[in-house]
C-alpha cells in the first residue's frame, strides 16, 4: 500500500513538472506517413517515395520571409501546388519563432511534404570564414528549427546546408556543414525527437561533385548524411544523354544513399517543357535517383518562376505553370519500388585531399562546448528571421578541436535514445512522431524532496 501511494505521488509530481522546453504532443492529427530512408531510396508506409516537388520561397532569398506562417499566403499557393501535382515543397527560410501548424496541416491535407532548410541568411555557415560562423548561437537557431519541425509527420527532411561549397577554393567549409549534420542528428536523438533524415544540398560543381558527395557519406554513422542532393541545371530542353545524366547515374550507382535533385530547371534554352521529369521517373534513373525539385514557384530577380505574385497578392500564372502541370501528369511516379540499387545504406571512402578538395577527411570539428546544454535542456525559443544573426557571434563559443570522422562524437551514440527511430538511415515503422519527456534538474530536486518526505511520513504510519 505504501509503495502504491509513493508511486502514484511520484508519477503525479513528475507529470506536473515538465520543463518549458518539453515537447507537447500536437493536437492535430497528421494525414501523411513519415518518410524514412532504407538503402538508397525514400519510403512511406513501405512504398517507394519519388520526389516530385517545387522550390518555394516567395520574395527570394533577399526578402528572407517564411511563406508558411501566413495562412492566407500558403493556402493561396497550396491550391496551385495541388493543381501542379507536386508532393513536396522546399522552403529555404523558416521562422523558428512563429507557429506553422495551420500551413503544415494544409500541406498535409494536400498530400505535400516539406523539405526544411535549417539555415537562413543571418544564421548559416559563412563559406569564406566557416570556423567563427560555426558557433553556439548558430546551433541554437538550427536546433530551434529542428525541434519545431520534427513534430510534423510531413516534414520529410532537413537540409544542413545549401551550396556552401560552390567552387574549388572554399572546400574547407565542408567539415563545418558535416559537423552541423552530425549535431542535428545527435540533437534529434538526445531530445527524443523523430529521426527526420538529414543531408546536404550541393552545388553541381563538376570539378569536385563526386568528392563532395563522397565526403558527406564517409566516416561515422552519426556524421554521415542520410541522403545527398544537388542542384542540377544541365538539362536545357535537351535529353538524357546530351545533359550528361547517364554519366551521373553511372557515377552514383554504388553510392549507398538516396540521391535527388534539390533544384532543376535550366532557363537558357527557351521556354521550359520540363522533359527531365520523364527521365527522373524512368527506369534509366530510378535505381539511383529518387526524383527532384523544380526551381522555382514564384518569379524573382533570377527569372526562374512559373507564377508572378502581384503587389496585392494576386497570382498570375505563366505558360510554364501549365507546362509543369502537364509534365507531372504525363510522366507519373513509377509503380513499385523502381529497383533501387541497394537494399541497405552503406558508407564510402573519404575523398583524397588534393588541390581540388582541400579537406582532411579524418577529422571534423567538435561541437562548441557552449552548445552542449541544448542537447539536455532543448534549444528554447528560436531567434526567428529578424534576430541579430550568428555569423559575427564567435564569442558565443566556437569549436576548439576535431574528432576523428570514423568515430562517434561524444554526444552521438552515447546520447540517450528516448524513442525508436522513424527515419534517418534505418529501416523502421514511422506511423507517428516519437515523444520524449525532459525534466529540469531543479524540478527533479524538488520532486525528490517531496518523495523523500512522503516516504518518511509513510514509514511513521
Amino acid at each position: 500500500m505504501k509503495a502504491a501511494i509513493l508511486s502514484a505521488l511520484a508519477a503525479v509530481t513528475i507529470a506536473d513538472a515538465a520543463s518549458k522546453t518539453t515537447r507537447q504532443t500536437p493536437d492535430r492529427t497528421r494525414s501523411l506517413p513519415a518518410i524514412s530512408v532504407s538503402g538508397n531510396a525514400f519510403w512511406a508506409d513501405g512504398e517507394r517515395f519519388y520526389i516530385r516537388g517545387i522550390d518555394y520561397q516567395p520574395g527570394g532569398a533577399a526578402a528572407n520571409e517564411d511563406p508558411l506562417i501566413d495562412t492566407e499566403v500558403c493556402s493561396r499557393d497550396i491550391e496551385r501546388f495541388r493543381r501542379l501535382g507536386v508532393n513536396a515543397v522546399r522552403v529555404y527560410s523558416l521562422d523558428n519563432n512563429e507557429n506553422h501548424d495551420e500551413c503544415m496541416d494544409l500541406l498535409a491535407d494536400a498530400g505535400i511534404y516539406l523539405m526544411a532548410d535549417v539555415n537562413s541568411p543571418d544564421y548559416s555557415i559563412n563559406r569564406e570564414e566557416p570556423h567563427p560562423s560555426y558557433n553556439a548561437d548558430y546551433l541554437q537557431s538550427v536546433f530551434a528549427t529542428v525541434e519545431m519541425f520534427a513534430q510534423y509527420d510531413n516534414t520529410m527532411l532537413f537540409f544542413s546546408g545549401n551550396e556552401v561549397v560552390d567552387n574549388e577554393n572554399n572546400t574547407d567549409s565542408a567539415p563545418y556543414v558535416k559537423a552541423t549534420t552530425r549535431d542535428i542528428k545527435n540533437y534529434l536523438r538526445a531530445r527524443g525527437l523523430r529521426q527526420v533524415p538529414v543531408g546536404y544540398s550541393a552545388a553541381d560543381v563538376a570539378s569536385n561533385r563526386k568528392q563532395t558527395a563522397d565526403y558527406f557519406n564517409c566516416g561515422s554513422d552519426d556524421a554521415r548524411s542520410d541522403f545527398f542532393a544537388f542542384n542540377d541545371y544541365s538539362w536545357c530542353n535537351t535529353d538524357f544523354l546530351t545533359a550528361g545524366w547517364d554519366q551521373k547515374v553511372q557515377n552514383f550507382t554504388d553510392y549507398g544513399l538516396p540521391i535527388f535533385l534539390s533544384e532543376f530547371g535550366c532557363i537558357t534554352n527557351g521556354e521550359r517543357t520540363f522533359g527531365e521529369i520523364e527521365s527522373l521517373m524512368h527506369s534509366n534513373m530510378t535505381s539511383v535517383y529518387s526524383g527532384g525539385m523544380m526551381y522555382e514557384y514564384s518569379m524573382e530577380d533570377n527569372d526562374y518562376g512559373i507564377v508572378d505574385i502581384e503587389s496585392n497578392g494576386e497570382i498570375e500564372e505563366r505558360d510554364e505553370f501549365q507546362n509543369l502541370a502537364d509534365a507531372f501528369s504525363r510522366w507519373p511516379a513509377p509503380s513499385g519500388s523502381g529497383s533501387p540499387a541497394h537494399s541497405t545504406t552503406h558508407s564510402v571512402s573519404c575523398p583524397t585531399q588534393n588541390s581540388l578538395w582541400e579537406v582532411d577527411g579524418d577529422e571534423i570539428p567538435t561541437m562548441p562546448e557552449e552548445a552542449e546544454q541544448y542537447m539536455e535542456n532543448g534549444a528554447g525559443e528560436g531567434p526567428g528571421l529578424r534576430g541579430p544573426g550568428s555569423q559575427n557571434a564567435p564569442d558565443s563559443g566556437t569549436s576548439t578541436g576535431g574528432i576523428a570522422s570514423g568515430e562517434p562524437s561524444p554526444t552521438g551514440s552515447e546520447a540517450p535514445r528516448r524513442s525508436s527511430d522513424n527515419g534517418g538511415s534505418e529501416d523502421s515503422n514511422n506511423d507517428s512522431a516519437a515523444r520524449g519527456l525532459v525534466i529540469e534538474k531543479d524540478i527533479l530536486m524538488v520532486t525528490g524532496a517531496v518523495v523523500a518526505f512522503t516516504l518518511f511520513g509513510a514509514v511513521l504510519l
